[in-house]
């Protein structure tokens, strides 16, 4: 099948080169970055296409919007599309808005975090997908079918339910990260001792149900322990509102 891609991103990447090497054409690469657009154009074997308007002329079997999720809408209003599926690739942003722009719309959306510098080629990506027509159904499992061998049927309902999931348990968890390295950073003392104790949780949650794995002094109400870490974050009140938090939801979330 063709294809062609709206944008130049991590996304835009991961599609384009899943696809083609599943032995799809991507014939038209288009971006508001126009050297950006020839790069990945040249990577794919494609056409840089200059103007959106130049979208629909290409007349690709599905054209990807790979762009940001406050930018659908509006590219979306700037497309006629008669025979090719449109399909936009966010989690937290309904079908509907692309209506305006063509017949046979769908969704397709990687449950993963995706950085154009790392590209995974794995096949146990899980992709939520949503159609609004039975040729749009066929044309994106397809395409799916080149990219993972997880694919699932998401409305929007339920898609933006799991990329809130998703936010907490992939970016929350990453930023959590982020200040535990900077808290050994200006202790002196080595991140990688974390490590194992960072394995350790992920990999317990592949067996059991997280909630049952909780330990630590907000589940034991360990007043005295609580106080003195809150106050070693003095010097840190974000981060000292984070621990805060994340204590009463332990104590009182469920």
């Amino acid at each position: 099948m063709t294809f062609s891609i709206i944008g130049t991103g991590n996304m835009a990447w991961f599609l384009g080169t899943k696809l083609v090497s599943g032995e799809h054409n991507c014939i038209g690469i288009y971006s508001r970055n126009q050297v950006a657009a020839q790069v990945l154009a040249d990577t794919l074997l494609a056409e840089k296409i200059g103007h959106p308007d130049e979208v629909a002329d290409e007349e690709a079997d599905i054209c990807f919007m790979a762009v940001t999720d406050s930018a659908i809408h509006k590219v979306a209003s700037t497309l006629t599309l008669k025979q090719t599926v449109l399909v936009h690739t966010a989690g937290a942003v309904s079908i509907s808005e692309l209506e305006r722009a063509a017949t046979d719309l769908g969704v397709l959306w990687p449950v993963y975090s995706i950085l154009k510098n790392n590209l995974p080629t794995h096949r146990d990506i899980p992709c939520g997908w949503e159609a609004s027509t039975e040729k749009a159904k066929r044309y994106l499992l397809e395409m799916g079918h080149a990219i993972t061998d997880i694919l699932f049927e998401a409305g929007y309902e339920q898609r933006k339910w799991l990329h809130v999931a998703a936010v907490m348990s992939n970016n929350f968890t990453n930023h959590l990260m982020a200040i535990c390295e900077q808290i050994c950073r200006e202790n002196q003392l080595p991140f990688a001792t974390l490590l194992p104790i960072i394995e350790q949780t992920f990999e317990r949650i592949k067996h059991t149900n997280p909630q049952n794995n909780q330990t630590g002094p907000a589940i034991r109400r360990d007043i005295t322990t609580l106080n003195t870490q809150m106050a070693l974050l003095d010097n840190h009140p974000y981060w000292q509102r984070i621990y805060e938090a994340m204590t009463d939801s332990i104590q009182e979330g469920f």
